[in-house]
């Protein structure tokens, strides 16, 4: 995995990181999802998978995948939602940049 992260950087490809079912990694962001980027938990263990694999912090996107819910939450789609517009910027600026 290393090697390819590697490659595309090397290719100024950009990188991120989506951090999947943060509701699980912790009570705070279990009862209330608006607090993600307060959890200490949710913050060391994205500290630790950027150490790791060498993608910056703030390409760290964490969500909450509808798993089990049968309705829209807005907490759950501002989370994707925001993902999703920084995929396409980083792509923007990748694209702008051939």
């Amino acid at each position: 995995m290393a090697d390819i992260r590697e490659a595309a950087s090397d290719l100024g490809i950009p990188q991120m990181a989506i951090m999947t079912k943060i509701d699980g990694a912790c009570g705070e962001t279990e009862k209330n999802l608006s607090n993600v980027y307060k959890s200490k938990h949710v913050k060391k263990k994205m500290k630790d998978f950027s150490a790791t694999v060498g993608i910056p912090m703030n390409c760290f996107f964490p969500i909450k995948n509808y798993s089990e819910e049968i309705d829209i939450n807005d907490d759950v789609d501002s989370l994707i939602l925001s993902a999703l517009r920084r995929m396409i910027d980083f792509g923007d600026d990748f694209i702008n940049k051939i």
